[in-house]
């Protein structure tokens, strides 16, 4: 064999060789790409002061961008409980394609049986409260890029005391959730850009709905949402209202429905709860209870609305966010017109607007053109 000719076929085997070696490697860091992303998602979770938590698998889809976090869960340090703080059974994290090819690289986020859960005794445990920014800024950061859709399935959150007789557990369930736009990749004309809506079952059984428009891109997100719960069955709150006021409902219905507008921090909004054909002293209380819960039930049966048999106001809410006020005067005339003048409806009012939380009336012409196109969306969806 010539030297020419051992020199040829050493030629073609690099030239095989290298393409293979580079696919042997590319094989193996793909391989391995789950574990480096598991290691780093668990170092970012053991950084943040006060809390402690991990995941139990990564999946990555190169195909699709995307990777999914599995059975990711936080808690604080030194927690009286083991039931975990954040709960995360499955997130699916991908590149958001429509504006991917509009030349915006954004985020979409999908969360599968996400549980919040604030025990309080939990979060009481440390002497010092850890900074809420710094568990949420890490769990942000483990989004390579922004976040722009975001998707709730069957969501949980819960608020548990456990130093009560019974325990406290007012949660919402089954929440699904939905936000658009939330880095304003599109109709960036609008002071309001993110539409969110969300739905829920409360305890006892009340239906859940919310429904606004938000800016979280500023430092204090702007917002202009309204809340409604209703048809709740009242007993299943007795263990919140028998620690907190000494009584307890044998039946009856109740219902919650607010507005809210923040706008560069300043809030204005309003709460009206409402209790429907609600009933004191149950079969079971003690002598003193009855007592008690019968010279309750002396004010309720005055106050409360004889043609809906209900008892309603409806607190004023205004103010910066670090000191917003309640008018008070104003809550308990609330009760007494329900009651002796016009009833409230288990409805939410309309009457707040985004442009009711402007301190500064003074609306540039951007801001007078967006908020006249809101408006008339608004209208549109309504009728």
């Amino acid at each position: 064999m010539t030297l020419k000719k051992k020199k040829n076929r050493g030629i073609k085997k690099k030239r095989y060789l290298i393409p293979l070696a580079l696919i042997v490697v590319l094989i193996a860091f793909r391989l391995y790409l789950p574990i480096l992303v598991k290691d780093n998602v668990n170092k970012v979770l053991a950084d943040i002061p006060g809390y402690y938590g991990q995941v139990e698998d990564i999946d990555i889809s190169l195909i699709r961008g995307a990777y999914v976090i599995n059975g990711m869960y936080l808690n604080k340090v030194n927690a009286k409980t083991q039931i975990p703080f954040l709960k995360f059974p499955k997130t699916d994290i991908s590149i958001e394609w429509k504006s991917l090819l509009k030349g915006h690289v954004v985020s979409e986020i999908l969360m599968t049986d996400p549980e919040i859960i604030y025990v309080q005794e939990d979060q009481e445990t440390a002497s010092t409260a850890p900074d809420v920014d710094d568990w949420t800024k890490a769990l942000t950061d483990l989004v390579p890029i922004d976040i722009n859709h975001l998707d709730i399935k069957n969501g949980k959150l819960a608020y548990v005391q456990l130093n009560t007789d019974p325990n406290i557990d007012l949660q919402f369930n089954t929440i699904s959730l939905q936000a658009d736009n939330l880095r304003n990749v599109k109709e960036n004309e609008l002071i309001l850009p993110s539409p969110i809506t969300a739905t829920a079952l409360s305890i006892g059984g009340g239906k859940v709905t919310l429904n606004g428009n938000v800016n979280i891109i500023k430092e204090i997100p702007d917002m202009d949402v309204s809340f409604a719960l209703e048809d709740a069955d009242v007993t299943s709150l007795n263990p919140f209202t028998r620690h907190y006021s000494g009584i307890d409902f044998e039946s009856g219905t109740f219902g919650l429905y607010s507005e809210i507008a923040i706008a560069d921090g300043y809030f204005k909004g309003y709460m009206k709860p409402l209790l429907k054909d609600s009933k004191l002293i149950g079969k079971d209380d003690g002598v003193l209870g009855v007592i008690w819960e019968g010279f309750v039930g002396f004010f309720k049966f005055i106050l409360k609305n004889q043609s809906t048999d209900t008892i309603a106001t409806k607190i004023p809410m205004e103010g910066d966010l670090n000191n917003i006020q309640s008018g008070v005067l104003t809550t308990i005339g609330g009760i007494f017109k329900n009651g002796w003048i016009s009833a409230f409806k288990g409805e939410i009012d309309d009457d707040i607007e985004f442009k009711d939380a402007f301190t500064d009336k003074e609306l540039t012409r951007k801001e007078k053109r967006a908020l006249r196109k809101e408006e008339r969306e608004a209208k549109k969806n309504k009728d």
